[in-house]
C-alpha cells in the first residue's frame, strides 16, 4: 500500500533543506542536498508510520497541499509516495500470525488457476480496508 502525504522544505542559510511533514506530529529532517532531503524525508514519515501502526494508532489524513501555509517564503510543498509494504516489511514486527479462512471452492480453483498469492492478497486487501475505512 502507498499513501502520500505533503512535506514542506526550507532552503537552509548555510546550505541543505530541513523537511517538515505537517500531518506527522513532531515529523521533521533535514538533508545537505534536495535529492538527500527528499530520502530523508519519506525515511522519517515511514518511520513515523511505522511507530503508529505498531502503537495501533490510526493514520493522520493527509492535509490537501492547497491548504497548507509556509512559514517562510522560499519553502516549498512536495508530495511524497509512501511504500508503508515495502518498509514495514524491511523494518516492522516480522512476527507473522497464522489465520484460517474458508473461501468457496470456485473462487479457490480459480485464484490457483492464476496463481495468486492467498496471504499476500489478503495482506494487501486488509491495509487497503484499513486504510479506506
Amino acid at each position: 500500500m502507498k499513501l502520500v502525504y505533503p512535506a514542506i522544505f526550507y532552503p537552509e542559510e548555510n546550505r541543505g533543506y530541513s523537511v517538515i511533514i505537517p500531518d506527522l506530529l513532531g515529523c521533521c529532517t533535514q538533508g545537505e542536498t534536495i535529492e538527500e532531503a527528499l530520502v530523508m524525508a519519506q525515511d522519517a514519515a515511514l518511520s513515523w508510520l511505522l511507530a503508529a501502526s505498531e502503537k495501533k494508532e490510526d493514520f493522520p489524513v493527509a492535509t490537501d497541499r492547497k491548504n497548507i501555509k509556509l512559514e517562510k517564503e522560499d519553502g516549498f510543498i512536495s508530495l511524497l509516495l509512501l511504500d508503508l509494504e515495502s518498509y514495514f516489511k524491511k523494518y516492522g514486527n516480522r512476527k507473522e500470525v497464522e489465520k484460517t479462512l474458508t473461501i468457496p471452492t470456485w473462487l479457490d480453483e480459480k485464484a490457483q488457476k492464476h496463481q495468486i498469492n492467498f496471504s499476500e492478497t489478503l495482506q494487501e486487501a486488509l491495509l487497503y480496508k484499513i486504510m479506506h475505512t
